[in-house]
C-alpha cells in the first residue's frame, strides 16, 4: 500500500511540475519588447516617421470655416453636412454616435455651400485646410479653416478582448493604441505574427509585425492609416488545446486526488 501511495504522490508531483512549466513558459511568451534591456531606451531604436494619411473616396470630413460674419460661416458650415451612423461588430449594434460630415464622392470632392466642389483626394487636411481657405478668402476676408477625418477608423479582428470597428479622435493612431483599445490580446493571440490590412490604390497590402522584438517601431505598419485592419491570428490548434477552463478543471481534480490521497494515508 506504501509503495502504491508513493507511485500516486509522485505521479501527481510530475503533473504539477509540468502544469508549472507551461505556466511560466506561457508568460514568458506574453512579454513585449523581450529584445529591448533594461538599460535601452526607445530613443536608442530607430523608429520610423509618421506620415500624414491622404483623404480618399468615402471618407468623412468634419470642415468648419470661420468668418467675420458668423451667418455666413454657419450657412457654409452646415450644408452640405451628413449625418452617417457609425456601426461597430459587437453584436450588430452600434455602441457610436452618428457621424457628422461632408462625405468625400467617388471623384474626390466635397460640396461647400457658397464655395462649390472642391477636390480634396489625395490631400492631408493640413493641405485641404490651406487649399478650403484659399477659396474662401475670394469671398470672405481673412477666413480661418479647420479641416479633420470624422471617421478615422481601424478594424481589430481576431484574438483580442474586444474585436470591433473603432472611430478614433485623431489621425497620429499606432497599432498599440489599436490593441488598447480592442484590450489587447488574449493569451492564445500570435504576437509574433500581427498581420494589417491595408488598403493602396485599389489594391491589399498586407504588413507583418513582432510584438516580441523593438523593430515594430521601424515598420511602416507601426502607424496606422484610416480604414486599415489588424488582424490577431490564434496559435496553432496544439498550443492553445489546454484553454483556461480545461487547466481550471485540472487544477481542481488535482487539488481533489490529493486530498483523497492524504486521506488514504492517514486511514492507513
Amino acid at each position: 500500500m506504501n509503495k502504491q501511495l508513493s507511485l500516486c504522490f509522485k505521479s501527481i508531483s510530475l503533473i504539477y511540475l509540468a502544469l508549472s512549466l507551461a505556466a511560466c513558459s506561457s508568460v514568458k511568451n506574453i512579454r513585449y519588447f523581450q529584445d529591448v534591456g533594461v538599460a535601452d531606451s526607445i530613443s536608442q531604436k530607430k523608429m520610423t516617421s509618421f506620415t500624414e494619411p491622404t483623404i480618399q473616396p468615402d471618407d468623412i470630413l468634419a470642415i468648419s470655416i470661420f468668418t467675420t460674419d458668423p451667418n455666413t460661416g454657419a450657412q457654409v458650415n452646415q450644408a452640405g453636412v451628413q449625418s452617417i451612423q457609425s456601426s461597430n461588430n459587437s453584436g450588430g449594434q452600434s455602441s457610436q454616435p452618428a457621424i457628422n460630415g461632408f462625405l468625400v464622392d467617388k471623384n474626390g470632392e466635397v460640396e461647400l455651400s457658397i464655395l462649390g466642389r472642391v477636390k480634396l483626394s489625395g490631400l492631408t487636411t493640413f493641405e485641404a485646410r490651406d487649399l478650403i481657405r484659399e477659396k474662401a478668402a475670394i469671398d470672405f476676408k481673412k477666413p480661418t479653416v479647420q479641416v479633420r477625418f470624422a471617421n478615422f477608423k481601424v478594424t481589430v479582428i481576431g484574438e483580442v478582448a474586444r474585436p470591433a470597428i473603432y472611430t478614433l479622435p485623431n489621425e497620429k493612431v499606432t497599432v498599440l493604441d489599436a490593441l488598447s483599445l480592442a484590450g489587447d490580446l488574449t493569451l492564445y493571440g500570435k504576437r509574433d505574427n500581427i498581420m494589417v490590412i491595408r488598403e493602396k490604390d485599389g489594391k491589399k497590402e498586407f504588413g507583418r509585425l513582432n510584438l516580441y522584438t523593438a523593430d515594430i517601431f521601424n515598420s511602416p505598419y507601426y502607424y496606422l492609416k484610416q480604414n486599415d485592419v489588424v488582424y490577431i491570428e490564434p496559435v496553432n490548434a496544439k498550443a492553445s488545446a489546454l484553454t483556461a477552463p480545461t487547466r481550471t478543471t485540472i487544477g481542481i481534480a488535482l487539488s481533489a486526488i490529493s486530498i483523497l490521497v492524504l486521506a488514504i494515508t492517514r486511514i492507513f
